[in-house]
């Protein structure tokens, strides 16, 4: 691990696809709803960071695999750290959407 470690931005297609090959996994937009709706990973779910205490009535399994993205990867990063203190032992920050090159619904 080196010292500019965390200046590395995880890569938003390659979390996508590898959400996609992980059976049973959640996609998870942490961003805000007005956010979401101006376009979003089809198949994801929005849970905004200021209700992610919610999340257990979505995903009642803590180590199903969950995979969160934001806008640039901060808030999604935020968002593992917590949902690790909530119990889920399968969190995967995948970036920001600013980043991703896939298809987009809305």
């Amino acid at each position: 691990m080196g010292i500019l470690d965390f200046l590395r931005v995880p890569n938003m297609d390659q979390g996508v696809a590898e959400y996609k090959n992980t059976e049973g996994a959640v996609l998870l937009d942490v961003r805000t709803p007005q956010e979401y709706k101006e376009g979003h990973v089809p198949s994801s779910k929005n849970v905004p960071l200021q209700s992610l205490g919610q999340i257990e009535r979505i995903v009642t399994d803590k180590k199903k695999p969950l995979f969160l993205y934001c806008y640039s990867g901060s808030r999604s990063s935020q968002a593992v750290r917590m949902l690790g203190k909530m119990g889920y032992s399968n969190v995967k920050n995948i970036g920001g959407i600013a980043s991703y090159t896939g298809k987009v619904g809305r």
